[in-house]
């Protein structure tokens, strides 16, 4: 396991997908795949002048963590104090924990986590109760505690709802203003399908950041407004952005899964993107899948049907079966367009139906690699993804800590 400290210890090892040096099936990353999704969601956030906090939770990989801060993420974005102290624990310097912090040992947590005074945390409250709760706590430790207000929709998930409950927060928030400090507005869009309906809660949330700057309401300056998933980024950001707060607002949006895109609910999105988004349409090329799962093909006990090394232990199923992309033939060749008439017709624990049709040439060993739909979903389930370059080596191994 020494061997596998270093990025330098691996290519040693010289390990090839092709050559059969990996245990299928397996998750696989592409390293110039990742590169340029990297490079393209910092160039677009650079465009609108706002800042890029990753969501930590997609792929809970410090080593992906890293290439995101290295390339100009403001901080990273966990969903509980668990993922905070992983982050914490690998060198994030700051994060938005996206969650409301909730219950004693998960305060324990961050209260130990905020010792480290080059450690920058915030979290979100929507509730009076909710800042009671966090002002108690932190004020017996005599440790602050930054916060930002969480903005909801009816229907939708956590987030004041109203003007009512909105300010019952304010009015919590003034009382322990010595403990809980309020640091700026939040929201998550992704619960909403409309992009009207979208838009207009981007404006709600502007309309409460002008009132709570009016009112010299918040504890940082600039204070925050922050929002987007990864499939509203665009809107998100040309909401936020045209809102012109200047110099008094520093706006952070938190997509995670266009590190490794998909070819699901996130390609239809980026093609929505590429086709109405001016900056978008100037970068041309836009997102690329960076994430397979390849697997061998195990059995053919019928004409139409190949059976899969890989099944819902391996990818996610939630929002999509996985899609063949390649196939290959050990000891032949590169890897070739899986035919377009394959299909992925049932996933078991173990093993996938792969629908073919008869006088297709396929043999039992040969390997198929798949596209996913949903990254969080399929990162969960590996705890090493090994990064290959252009020519399948082994360049490095990512380790997950979900």
């Amino acid at each position: 396991m020494d061997e596998l400290a270093s990025a330098e210890g691996i290519v040693r090892l010289g390990w090839n997908l092709l050559r059969e040096d990996l245990s299928l099936p397996s998750a696989v990353l592409y390293i110039d795949r990742l590169e340029h999704n990297l490079a393209w969601m910092q160039r677009f956030m650079d465009a609108y002048k706002v800042r890029l906090a990753p969501h930590g939770k997609t792929t809970m990989a410090p080593r992906l963590f890293e290439m995101q801060m290295k390339i100009g993420a403001w901080g990273i974005t966990m969903a509980s104090a668990h993922q905070t102290m992983v982050g914490h624990a690998h060198g994030v310097p700051r994060v938005l924990m996206a969650n409301q912090l909730v219950g004693k040992q998960n305060m324990e947590i961050i209260a130990g986590l905020l010792g480290d005074p080059k450690f920058e945390f915030y979290c979100l409250v929507d509730s009076a109760e909710g800042v009671d709760l966090l002002g108690e706590f932190f004020s017996t430790r005599g440790l602050g505690l930054n916060v930002l207000v969480e903005l909801g929709v009816m229907g939708g998930r956590c987030g004041v709802r109203d003007e009512t409950q909105l300010l019952a927060v304010l009015a919590a928030l003034v009382r322990w203003s010595k403990t809980v400090h309020l640091c700026g507005v939040e929201l998550y869009e992704g619960v909403l399908k409309e992009e009207a309906e979208i838009r207009a809660f981007m404006q709600r949330a502007c309309d409460v950041m002008r009132t709570l700057l009016k009112r010299k309401a918040f504890a940082r300056v600039p204070a925050l407004l922050s929002g987007a998933g990864s499939a509203w980024y665009d809107v998100v950001a040309e909401e936020f952005a045209s809102a012109a707060f200047g110099d008094a607002v520093e706006i952070v949006l938190r997509p995670g899964c266009y590190l490794t895109h998909d070819v699901g609910n996130y390609e239809t999105q980026q093609k929505r993107i590429l086709a109405s988004n001016p900056i978008a349409r100037e970068m041309r090329l836009g997102l690329v899948p960076a994430l397979h799962i390849w697997a061998y093909i195990q059995s053919i006990p019928e004409a139409e049907l190949a059976v899969v090394t890989m099944g819902r232990r391996d990818a996610a199923f939630d929002s999509g079966l996985p899609t063949p992309a390649f196939r290959f033939r050990p000891g032949g060749g590169e890897p070739r367009p899986s035919p377009a008439h394959w299909e992925t017709m049932k996933l078991m624990d173990q093993h996938a139906y792969l629908k073919i049709a008869p006088g297709d040439d396929v043999r039992v060993g040969d390997m198929v690699g798949f596209n996913i739909s949903h990254p969080c979903l399929t990162f969960d389930k590996w705890r090493t993804l090994p990064i290959l370059d252009e020519h399948y080596n082994v360049v490095d191994v990512v380790q997950t800590y979900f």
